[in-house]
């Protein structure tokens, strides 16, 4: 292949790559709203799930009174 044909090559697959980035920033640019409500909402659902799988729970620790101690 000639290198005059494999630059010719390039520059359409370039020109291909950037039509498909523009018409991703017009779809992202589209959906903002949609998004950012999305956005918020699954941080919002992840920080309650932190706090669900993080609260603290009373311990059961034997007593020393029943006879359970520790050397």
């Amino acid at each position: 292949m000639t290198p005059e044909t494999h630059l010719a090559l390039h520059h359409a697959r370039t020109a291909e790559l950037q039509a498909l980035a523009d018409a991703r920033r017009l779809a992202v640019a589209a959906a903002g709203d949609r998004r950012d409500i999305r956005t918020r909402l699954g941080w919002t659902l992840v920080e309650v799930g932190l706090r669900l799988a993080t609260t603290k729970r009373a311990v059961l620790v034997p007593s020393a009174a029943a006879g359970n101690v520790c050397p």
